[in-house]
């Protein structure tokens, strides 16, 4: 076993501490991965605080994690200890059912293993990566490019995927006109990559103040949903709207957006259920759907993507003494655009 040095929080309302925990001993398609960069996600602050429903404390989260190969098991084929890799929001799947054999095991019918607040294949809870090392099977550890930093990479595991798996999947692209709501950690990701896929990209955010980030990101327009003129100036603009917002919206005025055939599509996970009128709908034909992170070979497509266009997240690197700072700044929106955590600080 290796003893990893961690950030762990042990209730709702209590603080980080440091202490360490034990990793499995690595199995023959395991890897062991010395952490250098941890991500932090607004994931990790509802599953921290309780938001999502229950947590069995002690928690180490983060789920946005870079670092070097140290060891492999006997069997590991993949990669070799010194190998620049990650590790987002899932560490296993049952790999048996009809969406994991498709490569979409975020949708495992079993449920996939979750990077932490889960239960492994040897029923033990899964801690993530505001840790020093990691165990993971091969099968679930991405490939990092060499033209992506380790520090860089970290964020693209979920904010990365978790946006570019919708864009692929709805087909953003040239002549298509897509919109982001919100230019936090999620959105910003957004638009750099709609805006390399070819779409026209419009950002919805509640002001301007981040206007010029937006347009420097590759945006082609922005605008402040508090004015009320926004919606009736857009109203039937969009083929694809990618709301980011960790917040409860009114969805049917951005529905009110979407051109014929539209869809938004709801990336954002927030505490309180979303409510929405039927006829906002059924009037163009439009559609309100929902997508969760990409499969293993599509975050590594997302990886190598992002490499060839030279898509980094802004990112802003603090020490380990700074997550509850950074929670409370991540809710405050004052972060551009995404924390991530020096381990070697733990």
């Amino acid at each position: 076993m290796v003893t990893a040095k961690v950030r762990a929080v042990d209730g709702a309302d209590q603080p980080f501490h440091a202490t360490t925990i034990e990793r499995r001993d690595l199995d023959t398609q395991d890897v062991l991965i010395e952490i250098k960069f941890a991500g932090i996600c607004h994931s990790d602050i509802h599953t921290a605080r309780g938001e999502w429903g229950p947590v069995n404390y002690p928690l180490v989260p983060g789920h946005e994690i870079a670092g070097i190969v140290t060891a492999v098991g006997s069997e590991v084929s993949k990669y070799k200890i010194g190998d620049r890799v990650g590790v987002g929001c899932m560490v296993d799947s049952c790999r048996e059912c009809a969406n994991c054999k498709k490569g979409e095991e975020q949708y495992c019918h079993k449920g996939n293993v979750p990077t932490y607040a889960g239960v492994d294949k040897y029923g033990q809870p899964t801690q993530g990566g505001y840790a020093s090392h990691i165990v993971v099977t091969e099968d679930f550890v991405l490939g990092i490019p060499d033209n992506i930093s380790l520090e860089h990479a970290a964020p693209l595991l979920c904010a990365g995927i978790t946006t570019y798996s919708p864009l692929r999947t709805w087909n953003a692209g040239p002549g298509k006109k897509v919109a982001v709501v919100g230019l936090g950690g999620l959105g910003h990701m957004a638009v750099k990559i709609a805006h390399a896929m070819g779409s026209e990209v419009t950002v919805l955010s509640q002001s301007l103040s981040k206007k010029e980030d937006g347009l420097k990101f590759g945006a082609d327009h922005y605008y402040a949903t508090s004015n009320p003129e926004t919606f009736q100036n857009l109203a039937g603009q969009f083929d694809l709207i990618i709301n980011t917002v960790s917040a409860k919206i009114d969805l049917d005025a951005y529905i009110s957006l979407l051109a014929l055939d539209g869809t938004i599509v709801n990336v954002g996970a927030p505490a309180e259920p979303l409510s929405i009128n039927v006829f906002s709908l059924i009037s163009q034909r439009r559609s309100f759907a929902g997508s969760m992170i990409g499969g293993i070979r599509e975050t590594q497509e997302m990886l190598d993507f992002c490499a060839e266009h030279n898509i980094v997240p802004e990112i802003e690197i603090i020490s380990a003494d700074q997550i509850d700072e950074a929670y409370t700044r991540v809710l405050a929106s004052d972060v551009r655009y995404r924390f991530v955590i020096d381990t070697s600080t733990l």
